[in-house]
């Protein structure tokens, strides 16, 4: 349906791509869904606790994109969803579901969202957020840390195992699918300021 636009936000961790994410949400608030692909990792119920730990968590095979797509389809036909909630704690998907109703703008956020040729094919507009190596760890350090229950020593053995080489195999390249690059994400005024005219006018018209 042409009354619903949909903008993907893409971006290596810590890149501010989640900042962007909020700004937009805290200035349209029910006028917008947000949808990240982080909801939709695989469950791997059928895996241990230590098990689901080891896995690589920054390779396109660890969502279940498929779902997201579906989701995505059934939004455009103004039908609702119900997305699924992740442990990051847990590592696997808990019980609960969240309802999610359809609005003139959904906005996909997600460091692999611009992997998938059929995600793109759905978006109107691409954005990727760009950011310094040593910026985008640090970030990572400090949410996996505070949020996540992570120890030091976890988070940078897993940022050097996957998610660094994970990101120059997968997340870097697909910057070549976007329509505009930020650097700094929701830290750049300017593009910010630009990003909120654009989503505003769509939904005055």
């Amino acid at each position: 349906m042409d009354n619903i636009i949909i903008i993907g936000i893409a971006g290596g961790t810590g890149s501010g791509k989640t900042t962007l994410t909020q700004r937009i949400q805290e200035e349209f608030d029910k006028d917008v869904v947000i949808l990240s692909h982080d909801y939709y990792y695989k469950a791997n119920k059928h895996l241990t606790f230590s098990e689901r730990m080891n896995l690589n968590y920054d390779h396109p095979n660890a969502f279940d994109t498929d779902l997201l797509i579906e989701h995505l389809q059934m939004l455009k036909q103004w039908k609702s969803i119900k997305h699924p909630v992740y442990s990051f704690v847990e590592h696997t998907r808990l019980d609960q579901t969240i309802e999610v109703k359809p609005t003139k703008v959904i906005v996909i956020e997600g460091i692999l969202i611009f992997e998938s040729q059929e995600l793109c094919d759905l978006m109107d507009i691409k954005v990727f957020v760009d950011a310094d190596a040593d910026v985008r760890i640090i970030r990572r350090l400090l949410r996996d840390v505070k949020e996540r229950g992570r120890s030091i020593d976890s988070v940078i053995s897993q940022y050097l195992n996957t998610v660094k080489p994970m990101h120059e195999q997968f997340v870097d390249p697909s910057k070549k699918r976007a329509d505009i690059i930020i650097p700094e994400g929701g830290f750049n005024s300017v593009a910010l300021s630009m990003m909120l005219e654009r989503i505003r006018n769509f939904i005055n018209s």
